[in-house]
């Protein structure tokens, strides 16, 4: 033992229960249990290794230790890919698919969770050397709370307001509220929609929340959460009986149809609240120079 020893164990520690906080597996079982997580924890151990090393490394004056870190880099990017090209080739087994925003969502997720913990562990691993450990326990309570804050993002009951309503039929076309979702003509199927059906419309709260659910890649993920914590009353080859979400072109709102197992109206519009905002899906038309020199509110 040297010198070092202690100060990069800490780091390491520190780093790996990070990212063991990260990697939850919730109602949409992803990433599985026992496989996947066993994954996510190696890459984490390997990220809390690289930034707690460079710490020594740099006060040695080895500076050629730094070339590491842009390695890491690169292979967090495979960790991106390996995970978008995972989740693809499943996403076509989906009875609701989670879609692409959605994925695209969950790589970058995951390779931005693994550069928390490289930071996590260079600034505890940092003030344990500098100035002790008690120290590098308050940084990395700091780093720890930071990530749970950088983890959790903005939900979609940030943007809209939630109502349940009532799906009925107009001749062969399925509505809910007002809103016309699809053209279902076969009595059966209608029978089974309005026995197994559920509506909830979604009313933006400003220009920026509008175009957000307009979003296709949104407006799936809304879908596939609710199928997902619910269950979905449909088998494959049943194109009738699939969730749906649509716009009032008028005003913007988002109908939203789903075919839950379980009926429970409180349930689904806490799910439906609880679906993170996709950050490929955010849009800020208020932003816009032209909008804030008085254009479009």
């Amino acid at each position: 033992m040297n010198e070092y020893t202690m100060p990069v164990l800490f780091g390491v520690i520190v780093g790996v229960l990070t990212r063991l906080h990260m990697l939850k597996t919730d109602y949409r079982q992803y990433p599985t249990y026992l496989h996947g997580k066993i994954i996510h924890v190696a890459l984490g151990f390997i990220a809390a290794g690289l930034g707690t090393v460079a710490v020594p490394s740099i006060m040695e004056e080895d500076f050629t230790a730094i070339t590491f870190l842009t390695l890491a880099a690169s292979q967090f990017r495979d960790v991106r890919n390996m995970e978008r090209n995972t989740l693809t080739v499943l996403d076509d087994y989906e009875l609701v698919p989670r879609g692409k925003t959605y994925i695209e969502g969950i790589a970058i997720a995951f390779e931005s969770r693994n550069y928390l913990v490289i930071f996590t562990s260079l600034f505890t691993t940092f003030a344990y050397l500098v100035v002790n450990i008690y120290v590098a326990l308050v940084v990395g309570v700091i780093c720890y709370l930071i990530s749970r804050r950088l983890m959790s993002g903005s939900r979609i009951k940030d943007l809209v307001d939630i109502k349940h309503a009532e799906i009925r039929f107009d001749g062969a076309g399925l509505y809910v509220d007002n809103i016309y979702i699809m053209n279902i003509g076969i009595p059966e199927k209608q029978k089974a929609i309005l026995n197994y059906g559920m509506g909830f419309v979604l009313t933006p709260k400003n220009s920026n929340s509008k175009m957000t659910i307009a979003n296709l890649g949104q407006r799936q993920a809304i879908l596939h959460d609710v199928s997902t914590a619910l269950g979905v009353f449909r088998d494959s080859g049943e194109p009738a009986l699939v969730p749906l979400a649509k716009r009032d072109l008028d005003d913007g709102r988002l109908g939203v149809f789903v075919l839950p197992q379980e009926r429970d109206v409180e349930r689904a519009i806490r799910v439906i609240g609880e679906v993170p905002t996709l950050e490929n899906a955010i849009r800020m038309p208020t932003e816009a120079k032209a909008n804030r020199q008085g254009g479009v509110k």
